[in-house]
């Protein structure tokens, strides 16, 4: 008997969003954590917003082989979580009602994320009485808990101070360790290179670069995007450079 084919865990072609993403094709092969890089308005937002299917983008998602756009709530939440830059959940619900939206009977699902999350202490205290990483870190708790074959997160580690932006990536690099997918977008190149099985370097709402983190920030291509450069004291403007 021939061995089947592996399913492509994320296969997205020509994605587009107008003004904002120019046509993109995106293929992720492997369970792995893949960083988004790029300066402000370079487009990782849009890509992720149109990998979730917001905004009425173009072109087409599958993951898992299933058409993302055409599935149930259900079936979507299987797929894909997202988790947007705006964390700003002032709602008079409980931690563990906010982990659980949308979820259903995953009980102990949440409950699980809300201990990988450490925040259990406070599962029956309100959001909005939680201070702004807190939140942040419930709203994490709830995309880990529907268990989906693909994350996608906008700055994750926004808020969080920093034992808990090196907590958060080594959970998330856990959790592609297990067979998940993640699509995160970062500022910090540092932790992009050090955790990232993969680097994607945006500007101008295109995909410019697209391999190996370390070989990537060792290279030219960092420098000519961010206008900095790095050495043994860290990273640094880059020197203005004249035709």
């Amino acid at each position: 008997m021939e061995p089947q084919p592996m399913t492509m865990l994320l296969e997205a072609a020509a994605l587009a969003m107008p003004r904002r993403l120019d046509p993109t094709d995106l293929m992720v092969e492997t369970p792995g954590l893949v960083c988004l890089v790029g300066p402000n308005g370079s487009g990782k937002t849009s890509l992720l917003h149109a990998l979730a299917g917001i905004g009425s983008p173009l072109g087409s998602v599958r993951i898992d082989g299933k058409d993302a756009r055409r599935a149930g709530p259900a079936e979507r939440r299987r797929l894909f979580a997202y988790l947007p830059a705006n964390r700003d959940i002032a709602w008079p619900l409980t931690v563990r009602d906010v982990a659980g939206l949308g979820l259903g009977d995953y009980a102990r699902a949440v409950d699980e994320a809300l201990t990988t999350l450490e925040l259990s202490a406070f599962a029956d205290r309100r959001v909005d009485r939680l201070s702004t990483g807190e939140r942040s870190r419930v709203l994490l708790a709830r995309a880990l808990a529907a268990r989906p074959k693909l994350l996608l997160l906008d700055e994750p580690i926004a808020n969080l101070d920093p034992l808990w932006q090196l907590r958060l990536m080594d959970i998330l690099k856990a959790e592609a360790a297990s067979g998940r997918a993640a699509i995160v977008a970062l500022h910090d190149l540092d932790l992009a290179a050090r955790y990232a099985d993969r680097l994607i370097v945006m500007k101008n709402g295109q995909i410019i670069a697209d391999g190996h983190p370390r070989a990537l920030v060792a290279g030219p291509v960092i420098p000519a995007v961010f206008g900095i450069e790095h050495s043994e004291a860290g990273w640094s403007p880059a020197p203005h450079r004249t035709a």
